[in-house]
């Protein structure tokens, strides 16, 4: 059976080798109709600490490797704007 691979926003990096991550899936509304957005959140393993807030990631399912983390980050697709707004700030406090 093929390991699901889903793609999605990195949310949070705080903690050591796992990156959280936002997946939005757009559905039909049962009654009325309307395309809703839907979301969840992933614990997913990233072992250099290499992807950062706003990165948009390909994560794919895995053998369990801790209680809530069964996923892992493949790449990223796309780099977040995160990193450089840090940079920006520290040039203007040293200023």
């Amino acid at each position: 059976m093929p390991k699901r691979i889903l793609i999605g926003t990195v949310v949070s990096d705080k903690t050591d080798k796992t990156v959280t991550v936002l997946v939005e899936r757009r559905v039909k509304h049962p009654l009325y109709g309307k395309i809703i957005r839907r979301s969840k959140k992933y614990a997913a393993h990233d072992e250099e600490n290499a992807f950062h807030i706003g990165d948009r990631v390909r994560i794919e399912e895995t053998k369990p490797i801790s209680k809530t983390k069964t996923w892992k980050v493949l790449d990223s697709l796309q780099a977040g704007k995160g990193v450089a707004i840090e940079a920006n700030l520290d040039v203007e406090a040293a200023n």
